[in-house]
């Protein structure tokens, strides 16, 4: 089974979410056979590096609303990342763009290292309140999974390496109608959008799973069961009745 999750490293949702998935898998009995992806979104494309807003004030830009409610939304959002066993510090989030960080993933998963260097950049933005436009931080966090720090710079020193790998991701979201991340992609058939409840995972896991196992690989449309063929070693051929 086949998981391609769109996501960006600023969406606190993705980062519960992915926990969530987690949660879901760790219950999961043929967890064993499941491959998740990770594909890049950006929620705001536009986003400058350099933002002169904290995390609240943007939060209140965004949605026309008081910075005050944008705290206490803020603070519904770390409560629900608590009780995932997740640290959000809002008071210290750097607000910022994300798109080297995405063609940083691409290049980790060249590695192996994509599924590990997204937990690490969810986590350095969240809690670490890590600046995820900055090279050289980036580089560190590359280097705590095993990527070259002098590869991770070229990379990141080349604004169009992996460049065409984030569009496409994003252009492939735009096709299936993703409007918002989480967004969750089982075989490219089943789909969740949101963090929901890990039962409502496993409850996808096991639908995805029975249905793609117990049924045929392929529809038989002959319209004569008794049709002439060939079978262990031997051929018959059907006689008129």
């Amino acid at each position: 089974m086949k998981i391609e999750v769109w996501s960006d490293f600023v969406c606190p949702f993705c980062y519960i979410g992915k926990r969530r998935l987690e949660e879901a898998l760790s219950k999961f009995p043929h967890r064993d056979k499941v491959e998740v992806v990770f594909r890049s979104f950006e929620l705001d494309p536009n986003s400058p590096k350099e933002q002169n807003k904290n995390i609240h004030e943007a939060l209140a830009a965004k949605y026309g609303v008081s910075v005050e409610e944008a705290k206490r939304m803020n603070e519904g959002v770390g409560e629900q990342a608590r009780s995932g066993g997740l640290t959000f510090n809002f008071e210290k989030m750097v607000p910022t763009n994300t798109f080297d960080a995405h063609r940083l993933a691409h290049y980790a998963k060249t590695e192996g290292k994509d599924a590990a260097l997204t937990e690490v950049l969810l986590k350095a933005y969240f809690t670490d309140s890590k600046k995820l436009s900055d090279k050289d931080t980036l580089a560190d966090l590359a280097e705590t999974v095993g990527l070259d720090r002098e590869k991770t710079m070229s990379v990141l020193n080349d604004d169009d390496a992996f460049a065409d790998d984030v569009r496409f991701d994003e252009s492939t979201a735009q096709q299936i109608g993703v409007r918002g991340v989480p967004f969750f992609v089982f075989n490219q058939k089943y789909a969740i959008s949101g963090a929901q409840p890990s039962e409502s995972f496993l409850g996808a896991l096991e639908k995805v799973w029975q249905d793609e196992n117990s049924a045929p690989i392929l529809q038989d449309l002959s319209e004569d069961a008794n049709g002439a063929s060939c079978e262990d070693g031997s051929c018959a051929v059907p006689t008129d009745k």
